[in-house]
C-alpha cells in the first residue's frame, strides 16, 4: 500500500473540511457526490422501498401466523366440543346402567326382603305351633302326675306321640322288645324306647319320674341294644325328667346324651 505525500495529506485535509458546505451549497457538487456514493449506498427511494418490502413481508407472515393460530384454535375447539358431546354421551349411558342397575338391585333388595319376610312369619308361626304344643304338653304331664303317678311314664309317652305326630308329621313308635341276652338289666327282661323319626333322624328317648346313675347307664344300654336290633344309629340320645340327680347329669353329659328337666326344653332339630 502507497502512502499519501504531504500534499496529498493538506489536500485530503482540505475536501474533508470544506465538502459539507460545498454539498449544501454546490448542487453539482451534490450530485456529483450522489454518484459517486450510490455505488456503495442505496439511495433514499430504493432505501425506503427495501424497507416496505420487509414490512409487507413482516406483515405477511404475521398475517399468515394469525390464520394459522386461529385456524387452530378453531381445531381445538371444535375438538374440544366433540370431546364435551362424547363425554356427554358415555356419562348419559353410564348414568342409564347405573338407573338399570340400581333399579335391579332395589328388585331384588325387594325380593329378598319379601323372602325374609315370609321366612320369618313361617318361623313365627312355627314357633307358636310349638309354643302351644309345650303348653299342652306341660298341662298333660302336670296332670297325669298329678292324678296317676306310676303311670305318668306311659300317659306322657302317649300324650308326646299324638301331639308331635299330629302337629309335626313325625313318626313315634313305643319299642317294647325282648332282650333274650340280658344285655341291658343283666338277665333276660322286656326292653322298653321310645322312638323317634323325625327328617330321616332317629331319636330315642327315655321318659321317667326321675333319673338316678344308674338309670342313665340303663339308658344308654338300651340305646346300644336298639342299634345293634335294628342296625341303625341314633343321631341323638334324649333323657327328659323333672328329677335328675347331679351325679346322672354327669354322666348323661359324658355319654353325649341330651338331658332336658322339661319337654318345653327339648330342642327340635
Amino acid at each position: 500500500m502507497t502512502h499519501p505525500t504531504r500534499n496529498e495529506t493538506t489536500v485530503r485535509e482540505l475536501i474533508r473540511q470544506e465538502l459539507p458546505d460545498l454539498v449544501r451549497d454546490d448542487g453539482k457538487i451534490r450530485n456529483l457526490v450522489i454518484d459517486v456514493g450510490r455505488e456503495r449506498f442505496a439511495d433514499r427511494d430504493r432505501t425506503e422501498g427495501r424497507i416496505e418490502q420487509i414490512l409487507d413481508e413482516l406483515r405477511r407472515d404475521r398475517e399468515w401466523n394469525d390464520r394459522k393460530w386461529e385456524e387452530q384454535h378453531a381445531a381445538d375447539k371444535r375438538e374440544r366440543e366433540e370431546q364435551r358431546v362424547a363425554d356427554r354421551q358415555e356419562w348419559k349411558a353410564n348414568s342409564r346402567k347405573w338407573e338399570e342397575q340400581w333399579a335391579q338391585d332395589k328388585q331384588e333388595r325387594e325380593e329378598q326382603r319379601a323372602e325374609d319376610r315370609r321366612e320369618w312369619e313361617a318361623h313365627i308361626q312355627d314357633n307358636k305351633r310349638l309354643s302351644e304344643t309345650v303348653a299342652r304338653l306341660e298341662r298333660t304331664f302336670g296332670a297325669i302326675g298329678a292324678r296317676w303317678g306310676l303311670d305318668t311314664e306311659r300317659s306322657f309317652r302317649e300324650t308326646l306321640s299324638g301331639i308331635l305326630e299330629k302337629s309335626f308329621g313325625v313318626a313315634v313308635v313305643n319299642v317294647n322288645e325282648f332282650d333274650e341276652e340280658g344285655t341291658v338289666f343283666g338277665h333276660p327282661e322286656q326292653v322298653e324306647l321310645d322312638v323317634v323319626i323325625y327328617s330321616c333322624t332317629l331319636i330315642l328317648i327315655e321318659i321317667k319320674s326321675s333319673f338316678s346313675k344308674a338309670d342313665i347307664y340303663i339308658f344308654e344300654r338300651k340305646v346300644r341294644f336298639y342299634e345293634r336290633r335294628h342296625g341303625r344309629k341314633a343321631q341323638r340320645r334324649i333323657a327328659i325328667s323333672p328329677m335328675i340327680d347331679p351325679r346322672a347329669r354327669e354322666a348323661g353329659k359324658q355319654l353325649g346324651m341330651e338331658l332336658y328337666a322339661d319337654s318345653a326344653d327339648v330342642p327340635t332339630q
